[in-house]
């Protein structure tokens, strides 16, 4: 998603009259950075290295003025025990979840069935699994040689009802956005196959939970330390009528970027042009974030 993200940014800063090199990162990046001297770097890097303030840290020593959040914001934000904490500590609603080893978490009988097994450190929804009442064994791959994310995981409550999704640009909600995945749950398939989702915005919710959850979402990005644009998931328990309660989940400092993507999307809703929210990130970028 990465280079999907980083083509249409490009295709379209062109369009807005800038001069884009787009670079293929790997181990050699510092040394490409330092030759070809940008003005600017726009971060379309998604996950590891990319999204945990390793490349921000780079940056930051190289000098090159960058976007999106921070070092420290980075960090924070893709680690999701560290995130949760941040949000306990503002007071923002999240349910119970402990952090164990991959190998123990089947076992584990502090919070029981329905809940949700995801590594500690990554993102789209990638190694996450839903453990429901009656399933009798662990998922094959949680177990198996063939796990390549991390020996930690988190374990948390499943919150039934709805998938929510806010944008917040500069400090402000744009607006929110239902997700309808057409798969078990709202995973790497739904996000990134064709017709695995639907995005509805306006989200058709109580319009206090709407205020509520833009105004959460901010709360978030700035307890965090974002910068940019950032997103944050929800979910939306109305399983016993309207208005129900909102859980937060976690808050994505690199946000999907193609013209069809959630922030995208919700900037369009508000009368912001792909092209427009490309340049404001370039604008908007600096060191010492």
């Amino acid at each position: 998603m990465s280079l999907v993200t980083g083509k249409g940014c490009a295709a379209a800063l062109r369009d807005e009259g800038f001069k884009v090199t787009e670079i293929d990162v790997g181990r050699d990046i510092g040394g490409v950075l330092e030759k070809l001297k940008p003005d600017v770097c726009f971060n379309a890097l998604h996950g590891q290295w990319g999204e945990d303030g390793c490349v921000q840290g780079l940056l930051e020593v190289l000098n090159i003025p960058y976007t999106h959040s921070g070092v420290l914001a980075s960090a924070m934000a893709m680690h999701k025990e560290r995130t949760k904490a941040v949000y306990r500590s503002v007071g923002l609603p999240i349910v119970k979840d402990i952090v164990c080893s991959r190998h123990d978490a089947w076992k584990q009988t502090a919070i029981q069935p329905p809940f949700v097994i995801k590594p500690v450190n990554q993102g789209s929804s990638v190694g996450v699994f839903i453990i429901r009442p009656g399933d009798n064994r662990p998922p094959e791959l949680l177990t198996s040689a063939e796990w390549t994310l991390g020996d930690e995981v988190m374990v948390e409550e499943f919150v039934p009802g709805r998938e929510l999704t806010v944008a917040v640009m500069d400090g402000k909600a744009l607006a929110v956005t239902e997700i309808v995945a057409h798969t078990k749950f709202y995973d790497f398939e739904a996000k990134y196959s064709e017709g695995g989702s639907e995005h509805v915005v306006p989200a058709k919710i109580h319009p206090k939970v709407y205020a509520q959850a833009m105004e959460l979402s901010e709360r978030a990005h700035v307890a965090l330390g974002c910068r940019g644009v950032s997103r944050t998931d929800l979910r939306y328990d109305d399983t016993a009528g309207e208005p129900g309660r909102l859980i937060l989940l976690e808050t994505n400092t690199q946000p999907g970027m193609t013209p069809t993507s959630l922030a995208p999307e919700q900037a369009a809703y508000k009368g912001i042009l792909y092209g427009a929210l490309c340049r404001w990130l370039v604008e908007d970028a600096s060191c010492g974030r």
